[in-house]
């Protein structure tokens, strides 16, 4: 195992941002997208993989099994970013993946079942919403009408950017066949504290939280700051504020795995000497229970119309993405956790509390996801960090986790 390479990997895609001297940008269908791309074909080619792409830009980069039309055992991860974002968020998952691959022709170990890495774009939603662009697309969970639909703050749709980044879309031939699929995995940083606390080198990944994202439009009425009265006033951010307040109370007392962020605030017209008129927010809100999330909802509407009366505003409230908690391949958890104890590491059943591309194949293909440490559990911000003894660990947990479901 060479952790140079995973760490030049890494390294490397680091470069490709929009936001040199602040983290890493990478969104999808953007010149750094383009750069990303291109250095992971390059890659995929050196080390004798069969290079593909699909109709929504998906690349995939094949290791040839020995048996004619076997099932393929799909690794990988994604590599776009969050803006001002970590090196290590998704891309540690590919450098992963590249380096199986390099395990495997060191060794000369040929595999019946075909490997193909898959790097994925648009997962983090930060463009378009949504996302998890990639393997939505794999599974055939996009309608043509989101490409038109789901635009990003300039108002270019998804079509429209993928053809001036020169990707024909093309749902049809992006979805695969289930039968075409053995397994999914997907190695990926944790992003919190947990694993580094608990002195664990590996997390295997039981269940993924469903995820729910809302807007959130107030409008009141905009007036002067210094001549509207404070009991003749309608305002709208006064009135955005006791209701995220409110939220986050009722989350807090729900006593279960419930969590919820208010990550997105937009003011109108945002002039500090105009009381604000018009105010939407964003709503992630997170649980292994469906009914939880749903539970809370209908709690935080009620609340909703309590402001509008006390505060003399008017609301709406929309659910603008959604994906439903998932567990994943009991067969799969059992061969990573065999296999964490044969390499004599540690490791910790786990909830993730994130959202991932596994999350998504898992409702179609067995899947299974491995987590290595994140540094003080810091990730989404240019300090995120991952020690590469821990990827290595993890590479070394991935190679003979693939190696035992292709002899299964």
């Amino acid at each position: 195992m060479k952790i140079n390479d995973i760490k030049k990997d890494i390294e490397t895609l680091a470069k490709y941002t929009s936001t040199p001297s602040s983290g890493v940008t990478r969104l999808p269908f953007t010149p750094e997208d383009k750069k990303a791309k291109e250095y992971i074909k390059r890659v995929m080619k050196e080390i004798g993989l069969k290079v593909m792409e699909d109709g929504v830009g998906t690349i995939f980069g094949k290791y040839k099994g020995l048996v004619h039309d076997a099932s393929a055992i799909l690794i990988g991860s994604h590599y776009d970013t969050v803006k001002n974002g970590g090196a290590f968020d998704g891309v540690a998952g590919i450098a992963a993946a590249l380096e199986v691959i390099r395990v495997l022709n060191r060794e000369n170990i040929k595999t019946k079942h075909p490997i193909e890495i898959v790097a994925m774009n648009d997962e983090e939603g930060v463009r378009f919403e949504g996302g998890m662009l990639s393997s939505r697309a794999i599974v055939g969970d996009i309608l043509e009408e989101e490409l038109d639909t789901s635009k990003d703050e300039n108002g270019i749709s998804i079509r429209e950017a993928m053809k001036d980044f020169g990707i024909e879309p093309n749902l049809a031939t992006a979805k695969r066949e289930k039968n075409s699929i053995k397994a999914f995995l997907e190695l990926h940083i944790e992003q919190g504290p947990i694993l580094e606390s608990k002195g664990k080198d590996i997390g295997i990944v039981e269940n993924i939280v469903g995820l729910d994202i809302y807007k959130v439009i107030i409008n009141g009425k905009p007036g002067h700051a210094g001549t509207t009265p404070m009991n003749m006033r309608a305002d709208a951010l006064l009135a955005a504020s006791k209701a995220i307040l409110k939220l986050n109370s009722i989350i807090k007392e729900s006593d279960s795995d419930l969590v919820g962020t208010v990550g997105e605030l937009i003011v109108l017209p945002g002039t500090a000497n105009v009381i604000p008129g018009i105010v939407e927010f964003t709503i992630d809100i997170r649980s292994c229970k469906k009914k939880r999330i749903k539970e809370i909802m209908v709690k935080f509407e009620e609340i909703l119309k309590e402001i509008e009366y006390d505060v003399g505003v008017k609301s709406s409230i929309s659910k603008v993405f959604s994906l439903s908690p998932v567990k994943l391949s009991k067969e799969i958890i059992g061969l990573i956790e065999k296999e964490v104890s044969l390499l004599g590491y540690e490791n910790l059943f786990m909830i993730s509390g994130a959202g991932h591309d596994a999350m998504v194949m898992a409702e179609h293909v067995p899947t299974g996801m491995i987590f290595v440490p994140s540094k003080d559990g810091i990730s989404h911000t240019p300090d995120e960090w991952t020690d590469y003894e821990q990827i290595r660990k993890g590479v070394e947990v991935l190679v003979n986790t693939i190696i035992s479901i292709d002899n299964d």
